[in-house]
């Protein structure tokens, strides 16, 4: 009769022992996966920081195309307005809806 008890507590301890090691697996696996779901959020993060950069570069790239391409032309008009004697009492105000920040490069 004995033998019978300690068979049932070895298989109860043994039941239980499994039962940990599942656990312990489990919460390794839930934790791998977390850490795989930061690592591709944070590759998705900076592509998109590259790419955001790459389009700001475009950006300041266009602007000073289009600032070159009005300097000639801005002087050349200053001189011709020089030459004729005409001068801009304007103070620099525009009526115009362009942001301030945004109008240098219009």
């Amino acid at each position: 009769m004995q033998a019978i008890k300690d068979k049932i507590t070895d298989l109860n301890a043994t039941r239980k022992a499994r039962s940990e090691a599942k656990q312990e697996e489990k919460a390794e696996k839930d934790l791998a996966k977390s850490r795989a779901e930061v690592a591709h959020e944070i590759r998705l993060a900076r592509e998109a920081e590259a790419s955001m950069d790459m389009h700001v570069n475009k950006a300041v790239e266009k602007a000073a195309q289009h600032d070159a391409k009005l300097a000639p032309d801005n002087n050349r008009g200053q001189s011709i307005d020089a030459k004729n004697g005409i001068t801009d009492h304007s103070d620099g105000k525009s009526s115009s809806n362009i942001p301030s920040h945004l109008s240098k490069y219009m």
